[in-house]
């Protein structure tokens, strides 16, 4: 019998271990060690954080669900990876901590034949002074938070009602932050929401970004086909923000975040700074920051993870210049080259490089997006590297045979402009690859045919749709396994 952990129940786990239970069966185990006592449907916190979904729309208990499908749930947190074991324990074994099932604060060693990685970011508020909820801003990361930011975002429109202008700033809070596809999305919808009650004329919004154009996206932007000609995602973002008068500030590292402040260096090496009333930034991202450990008790963390806390993986890491790197540099099995048994899914494994150019400012302050790993691609390598340990396991041999690197896959956004099933509106996006391949598509990077985009009413029904199949997905309903990733 093989024992197969799996470090999440996000996207990327929760795909992972239903494929596994579902195709191994009763022979083998498979464990999930989560914090969470919930599984949650990320995609729609932005509308949790205009009031146009509750919480428990998002989300589900996770341990009836596991339950049911016979995988072993353990809530907690993992603390440390020991890939070689110890004294005690001959294979590789994770020490984890409860944080629930009326064991919390227990810690307990769990050995694995196999470990997935699938821990998703840690929310790295603490990288920008004065950044985040319990502070200065709100965000939309968790469906807490999100709730957190529907209650904040009432209180100005309370004031507005009154007669009172609100300044509403919207984006990311770190100089190297990613997700700006998620607060696009939540500023298109506040913008929305505004107009529904036809404050616009009191509020002011604006859109702050460490994007060097508009419509980067961490992915360096894109060129898409759109109603028949190309045009560039730059040109498909700003429209949408002037369509709203939405203005913005681009190139720009948050610093600190004061109340009501927002201080900010530009790409130029200039200073300054932005008032508001209700902020929303994304935080910058990294790994959750396991330690590791091999039999003798040595510190080998650094073998296993990046400094960023991301897992090591099937990557080319070697520092190089812009101009060298290669879609050829991205994973393509998610496997650690140290310890073949383990896997980093999702969020969970270092990217070898950024997607976007890297940019400095004069004061050697690095200014860019990080790359995004979105719901789809998560759900991708959860799936091949859980149909690769399935193959391993009933063959006895690492096949590898399934492959999903960033450079050869595609990727769909749905990114919401407003809620409702007849003024709804979303822009709806594919590219192809995700990772820029310039020497098989030298003129764009990336593939026309699969990369384009329309806006419209349609796109929001699509959003909504994708939202209950999704979670129709995720609690194991009937034919689950059929829905895509």
């Amino acid at each position: 019998m093989a024992t197969i952990v799996v470090l999440g129940a996000g996207v990327s786990g929760h795909t992972a271990s239903a494929l596994l239970k579902k195709k191994l069966g009763k022979k083998h185990e498979v464990i999930v060690v989560t914090p969470n006592a919930y599984y949650h449907w990320i995609p729609s916190n932005i509308w949790i954080g205009v009031g146009r979904m509750t919480v428990d729309q998002v989300r589900f208990k996770l341990d009836k669900r596991y339950k049911k499908a016979g995988i072993i749930y353990k809530q907690a947190k993992a603390v440390s990876i020991h890939p070689e074991g110890d004294a005690e324990i001959e294979k590789g074994f994770v020490n984890i901590e409860y944080t629930g099932q009326d064991k919390v604060g227990e810690k307990e060693k769990v050995p694995y034949d196999f470990l997935i990685n699938a821990t998703g970011p840690n929310l790295n508020f603490a990288a920008t002074k004065g950044l985040g909820p319990g502070k200065n801003t709100v965000s939309v990361c968790s469906y807490d938070h999100a709730a957190h930011a529907w209650e904040e975002l009432q209180k100005c429109f309370a004031k507005m009602e009154k007669g009172e202008k609100q300044k509403f700033l919207i984006g990311v809070g770190h100089p190297g932050a990613t997700c700006q596809g998620a607060a696009f999305e939540y500023i298109l919808n506040v913008a929305s929401e505004i107009k529904k009650r036809k404050l616009s004329h009191l509020a002011e919004l604006k859109w702050i970004t460490n994007e060097y154009e508009l419509g980067d996206f961490g992915m360096g932007g894109a060129f898409i086909k759109r109603g028949g000609y190309i045009t560039s995602t730059r040109i498909f973002a700003e429209s949408f923000l002037k369509q709203r008068n939405i203005s913005w500030l681009k190139r720009a590292g948050v610093t600190e975040v004061e109340h009501g402040k927002v201080h900010y260096e530009l790409l130029d090496g200039t200073t300054g700074e932005e008032n508001f009333d209700f902020a929303m930034l994304i935080p910058a991202f990294n790994g959750v920051g396991f330690t590791s450990y091999n039999k003798e008790g040595k510190d080998i963390t650094a073998e296993l993870f990046a400094p960023n806390g991301f897992m090591k993986v099937d990557a080319d890491y070697t520092k190089k210049p812009f101009e060298e790197w290669s879609a050829n540099d991205w994973p393509s099995a998610y496997q650690n080259p140290t310890y073949a048994n383990i896997f980093a899914v999702g969020i969970a494994f270092a990217p070898p490089h950024s997607i976007s150019k890297p940019m400095t400012n004069p004061n050697g302050m690095a200014i860019f997006p990080a790359p995004p790993r979105t719901g789809m691609p998560s759900g991708v390598t959860g799936k091949i590297v859980a149909e690769n340990i399935i193959e391993w396991i009933k063959s006895g041999k690492p096949l590898m045979k399934h492959k999903a690197s960033m450079a050869k896959m595609g990727a769909a956004c749905i990114i919401s402009a407003g809620y409702g099933m007849i003024n709804g509106a979303a822009a709806t996006m594919t590219v192809s690859p995700i990772v820029q391949d310039w020497e098989k598509y030298p003129e764009y990077g990336r593939d026309l045919n699969y990369t384009m985009g329309e806006a419209g009413l349609a796109g929001h029904w699509l959003k909504w749709f994708m939202h209950y199949m999704f979670l129709h997905k995720a609690k194991g309903y009937p034919f689950w396994w059929l829905l895509p990733e």
